[in-house]
């Protein structure tokens, strides 16, 4: 079992690091957590604003790119783990331009895997379900599934994932891998497809939705997610992959019509529009060795997390 006392959690300014660093701090054999984070368009001072004010935090400015700040950190605090959620997520905007999730999400990890394997540090390397392209539905992914990424987003996450597992291969360094299915939840960037959908709800816009809408996707909470990645750390086998998703499929066309439901609106706004290049069908993941591994579960209905996001984002929004 690895220790928390002493953690570097990179990227903890985004949505599902912003929701790992609280949880974090729930445990109370948690001395000290550095978060890292370069403060991008998706990385937000304001989602640690309650943590904060807890004296174990520590938050840093910077890129994981620059390895002599992340060898300074990881030699100076004598880190029992690191947790690597720095990434370029925004699958949109890798097809606008793919060198930054070149560079953060494969050159980042790596350097980061490097430091850790030379300084015996423990490292999670957080992943996505999108590694491994689609799949019909009713079969799942498992563990062993062959990554056929769609688009250079989760190319650059599969070329990470492929540079974790051979560092475990060939050092035998210990590492986690953690894939996770789609998260939902306050806080999330704008950009993503459910805060999009209630942001054009609210303001009697149209809901943009890629080709037909029935692209499906598995939908987990990001409480369950942030204490599935803590369990994949705690509990992992080294060289191992985790999955973290919680079996609730919808299809993009169902979630705009919950939004619209719940914030009384008309179906009417639904636009369909150009579909994505590459646009995967489905993502489903078999969680059956997570469960059986590491005794971890999500547990929020989607149905009770679905209607408490909308509440909070449609609240947030009427502010702004």
């Amino acid at each position: 079992m690895r220790s928390l006392s002493s953690l570097l959690l990179t990227g903890g300014a985004g949505f599902i690091g912003s929701t790992l660093v609280r949880k974090i701090l729930e445990r109370s054999e948690v001395e000290r957590l550095i978060v890292l984070d370069k403060f991008t368009y998706a990385g937000d001072r304001n989602h640690l604003v309650g943590p904060d004010h807890d004296s174990r935090l520590t938050i840093v400015e910077g890129d994981i790119l620059d390895q002599s700040l992340t060898t300074g950190l990881i030699e100076e605090h004598q880190f029992t783990g690191v947790l690597n959620l720095a990434a370029e997520s925004h699958v949109d905007r890798s097809i606008a331009s793919t060198q930054e999730f070149a560079l953060t999400n494969v050159i980042g990890a790596s350097s980061l895997l490097e430091i850790c394997r030379l300084l015996k540090v423990p490292f999670l390397q957080c992943s996505t379900d999108e590694v491994y392209g689609s799949t019909p539905f009713p079969k799942k992914f498992d563990e062993f599934t062959k990554l056929r990424p769609s688009s250079p987003y989760s190319a650059s996450k599969a070329s990470a994932d492929l540079l974790t597992i051979a560092a475990h291969t060939t050092y035998l360094q210990d590492v986690v891998i953690a894939r996770c299915t789609n998260n939902y939840g306050p806080r999330q960037h704008r950009e993503k497809l459910i805060p999009t959908l209630i942001y054009h709800a609210m303001r009697d816009e149209p809901l943009p939705i890629y080709g037909s809408g029935q692209q499906i996707r598995d939908w987990i909470h990001v409480e369950d997610c942030a204490l599935g990645l803590i369990a994949a750390f705690e509990h992992g086998t080294p060289g191992k992959i985790y999955h973290l998703g919680a079996r609730d499929e919808h299809t993009n066309l169902g979630i705009a019509r919950t939004i619209l439901k719940q914030l009384g609106k008309p179906e009417s706004l639904i636009s369909h529009v150009d579909d994505r290049p590459g646009h995967d069908t489905r993502y489903a993941l078999a969680t059956r060795h997570s469960l059986e591994s590491l005794g971890w579960k999500a547990r929020t209905p989607f149905r009770t997390g679905f209607e408490e996001t909308v509440r909070e984002i449609s609240s947030q929004l009427r502010i702004v």
